[in-house]
Order: C-alpha cells, then structure tokens, then sequence
C-alpha cells in the first residue's frame, strides 16, 4: 500500500476533475448508439425524455438494435480477462488493465469514528485495496469524513466506499469525503412503498416512473462527475424494488434492467466511472445474473467494470465454498475485476479468501504459459452451453436389478452423490465402527444404516484379503445397506469382492469388452478428458453404472470436462457423472475454496451429479467425515443436494443490531440438524427480507435489542427481545411443523432398523 501526507492526497482526491472524452471509450455497435450521450446538467437533468434509454429487452428492440444475445466471455477456452475500461477510486485503478483489487467492508459503527479508523487501518494492514463502510444517515456522513480525515492523518490512502441505502441527500453530502459511492437500485430512489400497490402490465406504465429514478440519481451523478468520484451501481437479488419485481420478476433479468438503468442516467451525463455488481446469496442466481450483465454489455459495446461477490455467503468453510462456487466461476473465465468474500467475520479474515481467489484467477490465466499449454490441449469442441438459463443435466441412476441382493440404484443420489475414498486399513476391527461413524452412517446393534448425509459410495484402491473376514463382513455391511464399493478391476481380478464394482479406465473397458472380473455385479468407467468422440460414444454399449472424470494433468480441468459434458450432450448419453477431484492441500480453507471454485464452476453450468475428493497427500491431513461434510457442502452450496439446516447470514457491518457472530452461532447450534429447511439471519432490514427470498424462516434485527422474525416474506413476530429471539425462532418452526428433535430422529432411525 502507496502512504502520502494527508496534505499530498487531499490535493490530489480534491484537485481539478479530469474530462473523460466519449470517444476514447469502447466504440458502440449501432449508430444510434455510437453518437455521444447528451451531456446534461443540473439544470437540464430535469426530464426523463433526456436520457438515452437502452432498448427494451422485453419489447425485442434491443434484438433488432444490437442483434442477439453472442458471448458472456472474452474466450470460451482460453481464459483472458473480460476488457474492461479503467475506472479510477482515490489511488486505485479498476479494469482488465489491472490487477483485481481485493476489498472487504467495516463491522464498527460508522459513528465510532475511532474504532473505524482502527478497523480499517487492520483491514490495509492485511492487504485490502478499499474498504466499504455503511452510511445510514447524516451522522454517519459526518463521521465518514473525519474517518477519512484521520486515516489521512496516519498516512493511509487506502480509498472507502460508502454503503448508501434509500438517503440520495446523504449521498451528496458524503460523495465530498469519500472515493467511492455504492448506490443500490434497489431502494436508493425507487424503493417507494407505493410502488408494491402497482401493477406494470405495459411497458409504457413501467417507464412512467423513469422520472423519479432520474430525480434522485442526477444530483449524485454530476458531484460524482466534478468530483471524480467512482460509483458502484449494485443490485441485490434480495432488495430488488417492488417496481422491477412486478415488471421483471424476482430474476437474474430483473437485477441486470435495474442496473442498466441506473446507468442509463450515468451515460447520458457523461459520467462513466462506476462499476457494476449483481450479488446474491444463491450462488447460481449470481453466476447467471453476472454472466447475463457480462453478456448485454458485450452486445451493446459498454466496457465497465463488474464487482464479484456473494452476498450473506454465511462464515467458516460453507461461506467460503459458496463464495468460491460463485466469485470462483467467474474469475475462471475471466469475468471479474473486483472481489469481495462476505463471511459472517470479522473484515481481517475476509482478506486470505479473497485474495487466494484473486491469485487463483490470475494463474488460470492464458497469459501465463503453463494455463495457456493446458487450455491448448483440449481438443476443439463447440461449447453451446446457455448463459441466459439455468438447467441441470441430470445423470441416469444405476438400474436396480431383481436379480440382485444389492440395490444398485442407491450406489448414487439423484439428487447428487457424494463419494469417499477408504483404505483397508479403516476396517480393522478397533477401527470399523469409527469408520461407520465417518461415512455418516448410523448404527443400531453395531449395524451400519444410510442417514440423510451419509456416502452414496466408497471407493477403496485396495481391498482387504479374502482371508481377512473381520475386514470382509464389514464390507459386506456397508453393500448390504447399497452402499456401493468401487474397486479397480486389476484388484477383484486378484482376489475377487461379491457385489463390488468394478472400475476400469474407458480404454480398459473397451479393450475387455465390458467383461466384469468375478463377483463383480456393475462397472464404473473413468475419463481423463482426452477421448475422442468416437471413443467416448462406446459407453452407450458398456452402460456403466456410471462415469467418473478426471481430467490428466496437462488438460485445462475446466475446458476438458466442458468438452467431455458436450460430447456427452449431443450424442443423448445419459450416464450419471462424478467429479474426482484430487488434492495435495493441508489447509482446508484451501480446499473449499479450490473445490468451490473448480468443481463449483462445472456445477453451475448444471454439469455433473456428485464429487469425489480424494487427499494425494502423504499425511492425509483431513478424516473421512470431514471429506465427507466439505463434499455435501459443495452439493449443497451448487443448490443439489440438501443435506442440513441452509444458513443465510449477512456479514457485519455499521447497521447490524446485534453480535452477529454470536448470535448466528447460537442459531446453528438450535436449529442446524433440520435437512431441507432454510434459515436467514440477517443483521438489519435494509437486504433482510429480499435476501431471505430463498429461506423458510427468517430473523431479522429491526431495533436495537430487537429481532422480527418472518416465514417466508412475512412478518410473523415483531419486537422479540434479543435474549428470547432463538427460543422464538425454534418455536416458529415448530408452528409450521418444520421441526424434528435430534433425540427424535435418532430413536426413529434406530427403531426402524432393528424392527
């Protein structure tokens, strides 16, 4: 971090505005376009009808102006940056012609200018570029400016960015201090509460309102513009207005026409330095809301900037994975040039994820010769993958068969499996019910059973000897309950395993004509990304139970198993597909954020039905369970497979009404054994009940010392007393008859299996 004077920076934050020139701009696809935007001023920024709107989306003139939808991406396989403009905050620099800038956001008090200072001094210690603080009014605006003032004074120039909400006037007024102004479309002008009374059913009535945006917005646009200050134009899933929800509904196209507007009035004042974010906590809602922005601004020709995040990720290592899942997917095709991972932490602990990310992103780049060599060796396949959609391929299960003591059809989920690797050492006899426990399994009379979060199949490079029949019975546990044992054929050739099943590389299988070793009952086949399609189409005839790809180490992992899933798609091959990730690391930070990221990124285009982890690392530092819990947090992250209690939970930050942290842990602790139901622990009520659009109940904190709590979007209990909130909570779901007591649920199971 670059430290000056306070003097030094306040001359160059305050001194003369540059003008940008239209022209040095990317040039605009249509003439109509291409003609520089109106230059307004205040006096003239007085009616919509001055504005250069974008063509309707819904009415098809933005087809006939620009053409279709083309590309989301810069490159479908090689990974180069998304071109993007440089866009100036204070010392920093957005754009494809600079390094992502990492950032993070302030817990304290905005008005506890002291304990800001210090918060945001420990955040540029730890390596953040920017820092965000929320201004909830004309105080908060106050205290921005002596935070600003007394970082200065300490020589950091680390730039802030203020979180506004519903108050353009306060905008105004801290658009003086700060570098950086983040607006939401949300509510920052059209959050009016007359608007959930309307009903848009034409696209004239809907465009109507367009005045009132532009009231609000056109005062902070030109400041921004003599000041030279940026701007982020931020749409939240969770806070679109209640105008763009009747009009577009609560979608991906909804938060992208938000933003388009709002800059619409940014253009047409000639003000082009802001950036853009679509953050949600659902990390597909992200993903394609992001691609889709990314994709009409390629076609329109605009070139600013996007700010990756996702919002209410949660903390620990499902925040991490579902941050890794959204941000990760990306930055790997080089859409990003901004991050923010927001955890239920403190801001410190934001900086290693965001910035492992960051590098993570930076070396799949094609710019770098061994990224570049990988992408190249994929052999050329046409990508039709729809960026405008969300639609999984759901792999075939394995078919049951009569004839048979072993389900085979259990071996996967259809909702998404999870698959452990084991070793013979873990059935010893001192080791077998351990091991049980680690697959998730419970027990009654020291049997193993299937629970809701147990491995669907293990996979065991090595089995024990035939001779060792302790090892051996409890195998034949684990296949009595349909847990499926994947072993090398070489091995059952060797000493044969009843009901295993056999796995054999593509090539093997061909080469052996599907003939299975004996006692074997199915076969899996395993890709290395590199089959021609030829090859690949023999699986039709094999009909393996199903396939597990792992890409060889000199192929991009991302653009082969692409091109497998296409090959896969064109020639109506149905089979389900498990990913096999391999893994070196010891951290297991490392390992969400990696999973997320490059497994993540393939399940977010709906490819794949499930994962296997497996450590290559001589100490195997993680146990089966933890493998086990990360594996099912992936699936569940990728919205597959709901295994626990889904947590929505805002990061901290100046308006949050109660301890966060604490108050989340302790929700957990309640409530975090109920599979398939969905809780949102949201600090204040600015994103609450939008960002609680996905969760079944909601907690909310309203007044100090005081929480709503909602179902759904309803408000069902106001005012609850901080210290009774959690037992109110866990009575709410009790009320709706989504709760199940632990010690229930346990006697239940165990009952069942002994009868």
């Amino acid at each position: 971090m670059v430290k000056f004077s306070s003097a030094a920076v306040s001359a160059i934050l305050f001194a003369g505005v540059t003008t940008l020139s239209v022209d040095a701009f990317a040039p605009l696809k249509s003439q109509s376009q291409a003609a520089t935007p109106m230059k307004m001023s205040t006096e003239t920024a007085k009616s919509a009808s001055d504005v250069l709107w974008t063509p309707s989306w819904k009415s098809g003139a933005r087809d006939e102006e620009f053409g279709a939808i083309d590309k989301y991406c810069e490159d479908l396989h090689l990974v180069t940056r998304r071109k993007t403009r440089t866009v100036e905050c204070g010392p920093i620099k957005f754009g494809s012609d600079h390094p992502i800038v990492r950032q993070t956001m302030a817990t304290t008090d905005t008005a506890d200018v002291d304990g800001t200072i210090e918060q945001v001094m420990r955040c540029a210690d730890e390596g953040f570029d920017l820092v965000r603080i929320t201004v909830q009014g004309r105080r908060e605006a106050t205290a921005a400016q002596k935070i600003r003032e007394g970082l200065f004074k300490k020589g950091y120039d680390i730039p802030l960015c203020a979180d506004m909400h519903f108050q353009p006037k306060v905008a105004l007024m801290v658009a003086d201090a700060l570098e950086k102004i983040r607006i939401n479309p949300g509510n920052f002008a059209d959050g009016r509460k007359d608007f959930a009374e309307k009903v848009y059913e034409t696209e004239a009535d809907y465009i109507q309102e367009r005045q009132y945006l532009l009231d609000a917005m056109a005062p902070l646009v030109e400041k921004c513009k003599d000041l030279n200050r940026c701007m982020r134009i931020g749409t939240n899933h969770g806070s679109l207005s209640s105008r763009v929800l009747s009009f577009y509904g609560d979608t991906p196209r909804g938060m992208v026409e938000s933003a388009i507007e709002f800059a619409d009035i940014c253009r047409s004042m000639n003000y082009h330095n802001f950036v853009f974010s679509m953050k949600a906590s659902n990390p597909l809602v992200m993903v394609q809301s992001y691609r889709l922005l990314a994709a009409e601004q390629y076609r329109m020709g605009w070139d600013y900037p996007l700010h990756l995040g996702v919002t209410e990720a949660g903390e620990g290592e499902d925040g991490r994975m579902k941050s890794a899942i959204g941000i990760g997917t990306l930055l790997a095709d080089g859409i990003g040039d901004t991050v923010r991972v927001s955890l239920t932490e403190d801001p410190e602990f934001e900086y290693k994820p965001c910035n492992r990310l960051a590098e993570m992103a930076e070396a799949q780049l094609a710019s770098n010769d061994d990224s570049m060599a990988r992408q190249k060796a994929v052999k050329p396949y046409k990508d039709t993958r729809d960026i405008t959609t969300f639609a999984r391929r759901v792999g075939q299960l394995p078919e049951k068969n009569e004839d048979e003591n072993v389900d085979a059809s259990e071996f996967l989920d259809a909702n998404g499996s999870v698959l452990s690797v084991v070793t013979p050492e873990m059935f010893k006899k001192e080791n077998v019910q351990y091991l049980y426990q680690q697959l998730g399994c419970k027990t009654a009379v020291g049997m193993p059973f299937k629970d809701i979060a147990t491995t669907d199949s293990i996979f065991m490079a090595t089995i024990p000897p035939s001779s060792d029949t302790e090892a051996r019975t409890a195998i034949r546990r684990l296949i009595e309950v349909n847990m499926g044992v994947v072993v090398p054929a070489a091995e059952l050739e060797k000493d044969p395993l009843p009901n295993a099943v056999a796995f054999m590389s593509l090539n093997e299988a061909i080469e052996k004509d599907g003939k299975l070793p004996e006692g074997a009952i199915r076969m899996v086949v395993g890709l290395d990304g590199d089959e021609d399609e030829d090859v690949l189409l023999k699986i039709k005839d094999l009909n393996p139970a199903f396939i597990m790809l792992k890409p060889k180490e000199e192929l991009s992992p991302l653009h082969a198993s692409r091109r497998i899933f296409e090959i896969l798609k064109s020639n109506d091959i149905k089979h389900s597909v498990i990913h096999h990730f391999a893994t070196e690391t010891e951290d297991s930070n490392e390992l969400a954020l990696a999973l997320g990221t490059k497994i993540g990124s393939l399940l977010t285009d709906g490819n794949g039905d499930g994962i296997m982890i497996e450590q290559t690392s001589e100490k195997k530092p993680f146990a089966v369970d933890f493998i086990r819990q990360t594996s099912f947090s992936l699936l569940q992250g990728s919205r597959m497979r709901n295994t626990k209690t889904e947590f929505v939970s805002c990061p901290s930050c100046g308006r949050t009404l109660f301890d966060l942290q604490e108050t989340t842990a302790a929700i957990t602790e309640a409530t975090g054994h109920l599979p398939g139901v969905t809780v949102a622990v949201m600090g204040c009520i600015v994103n609450g009940p939008g960002e609680m659009a996905d969760a079944d109940f909601g907690y909310v904190g309203t007044l100090p010392g005081k929480v709503d709590l909602y179902y759904g979007k309803e408000v069902v209990r106001k005012g609850v007393p901080n210290e009774d909130a959690v037992d109110a909570l866990v009575q709410l779901i009790k009320d709706y008859d989504m709760w199940k007591d632990k010690e229930e649920e346990e006697e239940e199971e165990e009952a069942a299996v002994v009868a």
